[in-house]
C-alpha cells in the first residue's frame, strides 16, 4: 500500500488526502491569488479529481469568474475561514488545486517548478530560481504587452 499525502484545515475541520505525488507545483502571483490567499501570493499545486479524497468536513464554497473567464470554486472552513483547495475549475476539468500550507507535511510535495502571473509580483519579492511567466504560461505573451493580468482561473 503507498503512503497517503494528507493535509487539513487550521481547525482539523476538514482534512483531505490524496495519493500520488503532484507533479505541478507553483507560486501565482495574480491578483485573485493575492486576495484569496490573503498573501503576496499563492503556493498550489495540482491532484487528479479521483485522486483527491476528502475524508471530513464540509467546505464552504466560494464560485468565482477569473479575468479569463473561467469558473472556479475556492473551498475553504467554514469555521477556521482557512482556502483549503480550489476545485470544479472549467480551465483544468478533473483538477483540484490544493494549497500548499494546508499539507501536513509540505516538505514531502517537491518544490514550485514555476511562477505565473509575475507581472503582478509586490516589488519587494524575490523570485525564485524557477522559470517565470507574466500570466498564465499557456498565455500568449503578447497579450500581455501593456496590461497586467489579473487572474489565474
Amino acid at each position: 500500500m503507498s503512503e497517503k499525502f494528507t493535509g487539513r484545515c487550521e481547525c482539523g475541520a476538514i482534512t483531505y488526502e490524496f495519493s500520488n505525488a503532484p507533479e505541478f507545483v507553483a507560486n501565482c502571483y495574480c491578483k485573485d491569488c493575492q486576495r484569496s490567499s490573503g498573501g503576496v501570493m499563492a503556493s498550489y499545486f495540482s491532484v487528479a479529481q479521483d485522486d483527491f479524497q476528502l475524508l471530513s468536513g464540509s467546505p464552504r464554497s466560494y464560485p468565482y469568474v477569473a479575468d479569463s473567464g473561467n469558473t472556479l470554486e475556492r473551498n475553504f472552513c467554514a469555521d477556521c475561514g482557512a482556502r483549503v483547495f480550489t476545485d470544479k475549475l472549467s480551465g483544468f476539468p478533473g483538477q483540484v488545486f490544493v494549497m500548499l500550507g494546508s499539507m501536513d507535511d509540505p516538505e514531502s510535495v517537491k518544490p514550485p517548478l514555476m511562477e505565473i502571473f509575475t507581472a503582478r509580483r509586490i516589488s519587494w519579492t524575490k523570485a525564485l530560481d524557477v522559470p517565470q511567466h507574466l500570466a498564465r504560461p499557456d498565455a500568449d505573451p503578447q497579450a500581455t504587452v501593456g496590461r497586467l493580468p489579473g487572474g489565474c482561473g
